[in-house]
């Protein structure tokens, strides 16, 4: 098996992305579509294109393709360099897909995520080969007993890995090079918890870098060696948010392959992300490292 720099194990759907001109509708109300576009998206769909524009050569895996995603999503991935040979397509199925409508402040997102989970898996067995011939391995905790698989083999392969939105006590959280928690992932799950308290209760439970991003709101970040700090996000010209927080996790896990600091590595991340909330949609116009490299300077 030839070699990647990433192994991205995870979430890839096909988004339909509707962009508005103007603010999101209230109820009973009308708003005017400004441009759409058929595009890969997910937390993995997204950090791989981002992370392949960088150089590296990036290997995803995850859910199933089907008969309304495999060409899309196969040919965008192929345009990239991007290895998508680990998806499987299964004809009885239409693929992951969702709908996103988004203007200048936020994205909602319409999908059937709750169906898919519930239903038959229509993922892959994360790949220990091409784990152990990655250099850094990306998971999203999504795939239950699968993604635990893929940190194991992570971590008996010797590679580090970054996720997501796991709580503390977790195994993916507690063998993690890096994890990334979303501010709606703690909204949703601690939402009268303090954040200081709650980073405490993750870095406790891990020598992992742990991260805790909030939108435009400050970044807080720290390690159980007692080392923590706070990143205020760049000030852009916003066009989406959409791809914010995937591609957050793309600059941390750069970070960590490239063996910076923390402080470093969140400020790249933060960086990634607001490059990313500069365009849309980011898929077709993913931002380089020259230009995140240069807002790192500001």
């Amino acid at each position: 098996m030839e070699s990647n720099d990433v192994y991205l194990y995870g979430m890839t759907v096909l988004s339909t992305i509707h962009s508005l001109n103007g603010k999101y509708p209230e109820a009973d109300s009308y708003g005017e579509i400004e441009d759409t576009v058929l595009v890969p998206g997910g937390e993995t769909g997204n950090s791989a294109i981002i992370l392949a524009n960088f150089g590296l050569k990036v290997k995803v895996d995850g859910p199933y393709l089907g008969n309304r995603t495999l060409k899309a999503i196969s040919e965008f991935f192929q345009r990239l360099k991007i290895d998508c040979s680990n998806l499987f397509f299964d004809p009885s199925f239409d693929g992951v897909q969702d709908l996103v409508i988004i203007d200048r402040s936020s994205r909602t997102v319409f999908g059937r995520f709750g169906h898919y989970f519930r239903d038959k898996k229509r993922w892959n067995q994360p790949d220990p080969e091409a784990i152990n011939q990655s250099r850094i391995v990306g998971i999203d905790p999504f795939f239950h007993e699968e993604s635990l698989k893929a940190a194991e083999l992570a971590v008996a392969s010797g590679k580090k890995y970054v996720s997501i939105d796991s709580p503390p006590d977790s195994y993916i959280t507690r063998n993690a090079a890096a994890m990334v928690i979303s501010g709606e992932f703690i909204r949703n799950n601690y939402p009268t918890q303090d954040l200081e308290s709650l980073l405490d209760s993750y870095t406790s439970l891990s020598d992992g870098l742990i991260i805790f991003t909030s939108g435009s709101k400050e970044i807080l970040y720290g390690r159980g060696n007692g080392s923590a700090g706070s990143v205020k996000p760049f000030s852009v010209d916003v066009k989406s948010t959409l791809g914010a927080g995937d591609t957050f996790r793309a600059g941390v896990l750069y970070g960590v392959l490239n063996n910076w600091d923390d402080r470093k590595t969140v400020r790249f991340a933060a960086a990634t992300s607001a490059c990313v909330c500069k365009r849309f949609p980011m898929a077709l116009d993913p931002p380089g490292l020259d230009e995140i490299t240069a807002l790192c300077q500001t």
